[in-house]
């Protein structure tokens, strides 16, 4: 199978090209730059130039693919309206270059747009105030024009060497003010995966051919965020301490509404339908290594 593949040289896409590549499929992967384009001709792939406001490049991409995976997110939250308008735009661009092909369309989307109770599969995005929302209103828009689209959520830690993401920034914050924070009791919890399981995942939805209109990449239910602070706190050598809801604000800025999160989100309708076993460390296991604590 041919596979276009955005956010290919990222942290999850490049997991995603090599599990692809492994299992002997062909991929194209969106590179904006030389570096990006070396980087996936080094893996096996080839290098399809462009970017997610070139969509140009993301029609032409999908048309001369059996199938694509969109794994690209700009995560910048200093201008994350804007990038959620590229991210509308970049899904919209790809179904035109889908539209009337039946080949199938991977959309990313997060369990944070789950909210209230546990997150399953059947449940509809309900934080409409999370603007990343756009992504599964796109997804739905695309499919009305008779694309086969799927919407894999992953958890807000998608985990493993190289990340990153949220726990890198706890770490950082725990550095910069010398303890390890949670909020309150510390019991809201994370779902988590990691790189390597969810690359598998994607892998899987396009080999079984069964276009289910949502999927889960949680091999974690649910951590409690004191747990994770704790292990920060033990590799850092601080103090592992609790912040009321008016404390967390000065301690975690803009990051206290996802550090008071709580997503607990089941993956078992993905397991069961796919064959989907996660294999690799949980994020605990992970988390408590050296490479997650270099300076």
């Amino acid at each position: 199978m041919r596979v276009f593949v955005t956010g290919a040289t990222g942290f999850i896409g490049s997991a995603i090209v090599k599990d692809l590549i492994g299992a002997g499929h062909q991929v194209s992967g969106l590179a904006r730059s030389d570096d990006s384009a070396a980087a996936l001709e080094a893996a096996g792939a080839q290098a399809h130039r462009g970017s997610l406001d070139d969509l140009d490049s993301l029609r032409s991409g999908a048309k001369a693919a059996d199938a694509v995976i969109h794994a690209a997110f700009i995560h910048d939250f200093s201008k994350f309206k804007e990038n959620c308008d590229i991210e509308r735009r970049a899904v919209a661009a790809l179904g035109d270059g889908l539209e009337g092909s039946r080949k199938p369309l991977i959309v990313t989307s997060g369990t944070l747009l789950v909210a209230g109770g546990l997150a399953t599969e059947d449940r509809a995005a309900s934080s409409t105030a999370n603007l990343r929302i756009a992504s599964e209103e796109v997804a739905a828009e695309v499919a009305a024009r008779g694309v086969r689209v799927s919407v894999l959520r992953l958890p807000p830690t998608v985990h493993g060497e190289g990340d990153h993401g949220f726990v890198p920034l706890l770490i950082g914050l725990a550095r910069d003010k010398g303890v390890s924070a949670y909020i309150g009791e510390g019991l809201n919890r994370w779902p988590a995966v990691h790189r390597l399981d969810v690359a598998t995942l994607y892998r899987l939805i396009l080999e079984k051919n069964d276009m289910a209109v949502r999927y889960h990449g949680a091999a974690e239910e649910g951590i409690a965020f004191k747990d994770i602070a704790a292990i920060i706190g033990k590799r850092l050598n601080m103090p592992v301490v609790g912040k009321s809801k008016e404390e967390a604000a000065a301690h975690f800025g803009w990051f206290a509404h996802f550090a008071a999160g709580d997503n607990p989100t089941s993956s078992a309708q993905t397991q069961k339908q796919l064959g989907w076993q996660p294999k690799q460390p949980g994020l605990l296991a992970d988390l408590d290594h050296d490479y997650y604590f270099k300076p």
